[in-house]
């Protein structure tokens, strides 16, 4: 008996993509030993970290890169580490930010669920700008010069959310906001692959950036990577990091912590509770160099294969692969549904009672779609996945 099957647990085929509702993904198992052989020795978590800062960014192009819990956590630290810099005294007032700069600016059509991270670390966000072209009044978005408006005395960085339809581009945003010397966080959660992406951000004048560690990479769920300034990930590291030792004691890698630097060791930051354990981190950064090592020619070619194989189950459907001819994209297989007969929503909940159960992304239900992602598969899975849709499709 497996150990979900011991704790009367139900495993599941996620068709869905890595959301962390549905546990993420699944690891390599050059990952999962990397994890299980780290848990056998004890080593001085910030002697690892110091290792991960040199490996990020060796990848991203960064001067120094950190490994949290997720993405999230990476947003937190990194936005207190623009609040505090390398002050000591005011990393233990976080979350209470008075006396310090309080605000982030942000474009109001990149609010999202995730920014709570930000306003975690004590950070107003200011909004800026007005979406007409989401609202479908207009075609404009903020612009550059709205964000050079909103920043004051008051504004510890800009915080940005990278997409393909981010608005203004992020090198306009970064030169504005440089201009005025206000850092730029950026959250890339899902913005792998493309695999260039990884350095894309920094070289656009990023100084802060987060990546999932549990998606595309296919690291750990709990894991996140954290790159950009050598200062504020080093500001970021003394929020995060076990500091109950004795000053004198106290001998953290310089290439991680500059202790000179410091008029006294902060206590347990506001991303204390934000750790990464020795497990977590060894398999990141296998999953990272995996990841660079596979390139995004063989995993597009990987993930097509299954969408070409659940398609051809689907055989007499309307279906359609979308992303097959860009090697930086995740392909997926659309399914378009006869409403009168079967509803996105009520096949999505029929796959999910059956047995196996099988997740699938009903984020376009509006359209009368539903979507296969590859990206969570494992081998065999999607023959199967498409064969269930199928034979409750034939049903009708």
């Amino acid at each position: 008996m497996t150990v979900y099957g011991e704790l009367g647990v139900r495993t599941l085929i996620n068709a869905k993509g890595a959301a962390t509702r549905l546990s993420g993904g699944i690891m390599r198992p050059e990952v999962s030993a990397a994890m299980a052989e780290a848990s056998q020795a004890c080593v001085d978590i910030a002697e690892l970290q110091a290792a991960a800062s040199r490996i990020i960014a060796e990848a991203t192009g960064a001067e120094a890169g950190y490994v949290a819990s997720g993405a999230s956590a990476c947003l937190l630290i990194g936005a207190a580490a623009c609040v505090t810099g390398l002050d000591p005294g005011r990393m233990a007032r976080l979350p209470d930010t008075r006396g310090m700069k309080s605000e982030c600016v942000m474009a109001r059509s990149q609010r999202n669920f995730y920014d709570h991270a930000i306003r975690a670390a004590g950070l107003a966000i200011v909004e800026v700008g007005l979406p007409d072209r989401y609202a479908g009044a207009g075609v404009r978005d903020v612009e550059a010069w709205e964000i050079d408006d909103a920043i004051t005395d008051r504004t510890a960085c800009v915080f940005y959310v990278a997409d393909a339809q981010s608005r203004p581009p992020l090198a306009e945003v970064t030169a504005v906001a440089h201009a005025r010397g206000v850092p730029v966080l950026v959250d890339a959660a899902a913005q792998l692959p493309p695999q260039d992406n990884l350095r894309r951000f920094i070289a656009e004048g990023a100084d802060l950036v987060a990546f999932s560690g549990g998606k595309a990479l296919g690291g750990p769920q709990a894991s996140g990577i954290l790159a950009g300034q050598r200062d504020l990930v080093m500001a970021a590291a003394l929020q995060h990091l076990d500091l109950d030792i004795f000053w004198d004691m106290w001998s953290p890698p310089p290439t991680l912590i500059e202790k000179h630097r410091l008029r006294g060791a902060p206590p347990h930051g506001i991303g204390r509770s934000c750790k990464a354990g020795k497990e977590e981190i060894a398999g990141l950064l296998t999953a990272l160099r995996l990841f660079i090592a596979e390139g995004d020619a063989a995993r597009h070619a990987r993930w097509l294969k299954d969408c070409e194989t659940v398609a051809a189950e689907l055989d007499g459907f309307l279906v359609t692969i979308t992303g097959s001819n860009d090697e930086g994209a995740v392909p997926a297989v659309e399914i378009t549904l006869d409403a009168d007969r079967m509803s996105p929503t009520e096949l999505c909940l029929r796959l999910q009672a059956g047995e196996p159960a099988v997740a699938l992304d009903p984020a376009q239900r509006d359209k009368g779609i539903v979507t296969v992602n590859p990206m969570c598969l494992k081998p065999g899975e999607a023959k199967l996945v498409g064969a269930q849709i199928a034979q409750l499709l034939r049903q009708l």
